[in-house]
């Protein structure tokens, strides 16, 4: 099996790591991959955006399938290219990629199926946008429709933060084009969860759900980033909740995306709030989240390797008769951010990775570059650190452990991943 695997993050070394775990055999072929993927593949210098050449390199190579995982290739068309060339693609279609890449067309599809998800209101006008922040109150969400790196949401705790952020994106342009449209959305409360759904445009198999930590430092203080650390299983995840979201989230959505001609193939990543009255969707995207892919592969078990399930649906094929998903254990990924993240991340600090971090620890590659035989910060989020345990804890401590003990200047980590969850073990509020 050789497997083309698009981009050069924690995610993809994630990726590359549970496909070579599955089926040691496996050749991989990372484009354009990280010194740590480099260990389980061939790394090519082809960017993830150039898809002509992400097309030569997939017929010259004879890949199986590709496997994409940043949004960027797909917001571009990777998988029409890729199909139009019959050539095996995991991931949707441009069209069905707009349930990430326009939180306007998001809302209008959850709107048209019945999904449960904050009131909102779309402006292109400071205007419209200022009145509907009144009409919500404080505190209200500003958005940016399109793409913006994880950074487009701004969760304003005044109506001035919000008239704030309405002006910097609408007009100062903070966001780009990303953000000449906006949403206006009610605050929603209760506590996250992360859904990745492995989809055939049909069928969805949820993997372990996940919970994210957004926020730089302990206590979920801090500027919001685009994820410092994030553990599963989710105790609050039980059965009876995972059977809502299918029949209220996934089954209505992928329904209505075929209904409107984007079959959505590929990984749904559905962000939960589980609010009192039950799961809502926060928003949604095209691709495995980051850092949720290095918690939620660590404890993922499927009764169908991982590759024949990603192979069946890059084949166009459906999901293999009795695929399921069950816990494995536990994971908990802690971030390793470089200085000055997530404003103005600081480059060229040399890192040290210590061996002897144990076996029930991976320390997944996102923003390091290779200098000679000098590892160095090249990214905010620099290194992903997941430990594996039989229970939330014992992931932590090894995580905890291994982080520490991980060296550049300037880093910065969280120490309390998972804390909820360890709150609830313990009986505290």
């Amino acid at each position: 099996m050789k497997v083309l695997l698009v981009g050069g993050g924690g995610r993809e070394h994630a990726l590359a790591w549970r496909l070579t775990r599955d089926d040691p055999a496996i050749s991989i072929i990372a484009a354009p991959g990280n010194p740590g993927i480099s260990a389980l593949a061939k790394c090519v210098p082809v960017s993830a955006t150039d898809i002509t050449a992400l097309l030569k390199l997939a017929r010259d190579e004879q890949v199986d399938f590709t496997l994409v995982g940043p949004e960027a290739p797909l917001a571009e068309g990777i998988v029409d290219r890729f199909r139009a060339e019959k050539l095996p693609i995991f991931g949707p279609t441009r069209a069905a990629a707009e349930i990430e890449t326009s939180k306007a067309f998001a809302k209008d599809v959850m709107r048209a199926a019945g999904v449960p998800t904050a009131r909102a209101v779309i402006a292109t006008e400071p205007a419209k946008a200022k009145a509907a922040a009144r009409e919500f109150g404080a505190p209200v969400v500003i958005k940016a429709s399109g793409l913006a790196a994880g950074k487009g949401v701004i969760v304003a705790m005044s109506l001035r933060e919000a008239d704030t952020a309405i002006d910097d994106m609408l007009v100062g342009n903070a966001f780009g084009a990303a953000g000449h449209e906006v949403l206006i959305e009610e605050f929603m409360t209760g506590e996250e969860l992360s859904v990745l759904a492995l989809t055939d445009g049909v069928t969805a198999l949820p993997l372990v759900p996940a919970q994210d930590h957004k926020r730089l430092l302990d206590g979920d203080r801090g500027p919001n980033t685009g994820g410092m650390g994030a553990y599963a299983p989710v105790s609050l995840a039980t059965d009876a909740l995972m059977e809502r979201v299918q029949r209220e989230i996934l089954r209505p959505t992928l329904a209505e995306l075929a209904a409107r001609g984007r079959p959505f193939t590929g990984v749904l990543y559905a962000g939960l709030m589980l609010t009192p009255t039950g799961p809502r969707v926060v928003e949604f995207n095209c691709r495995f989240g980051d850092p949720e892919t290095q918690a939620v592969l660590s404890a993922s078990r499927l009764s169908v390797p991982f590759v024949d399930v990603i192979g069946a649906i890059a084949r166009g094929e459906r999901i293999p008769a009795g695929a399921a998903v069950s816990v494995n254990g536990a994971a908990v990924t802690i971030v390793l951010a470089a200085s000055g993240y997530p404003e103005k991340p600081w480059s060229g600090a040399e890192i040290t990775i210590p061996g002897g971090l144990g076996t029930e620890v991976s320390v997944f590659h996102a923003g390091t570059k290779s200098e000679g035989t000098r590892l160095v910060v090249s990214g905010g989020r620099v290194l992903a650190v997941t430990g594996r345990g039989h229970d939330i804890e014992d992931a932590q401590r090894r995580a905890m452990s291994a982080a520490a003990k991980i060296e550049f200047k300037g880093r910065q980590y969280r120490s309390d991943i998972g804390w909820r969850e360890l709150s609830r073990r313990a009986g505290t509020p």
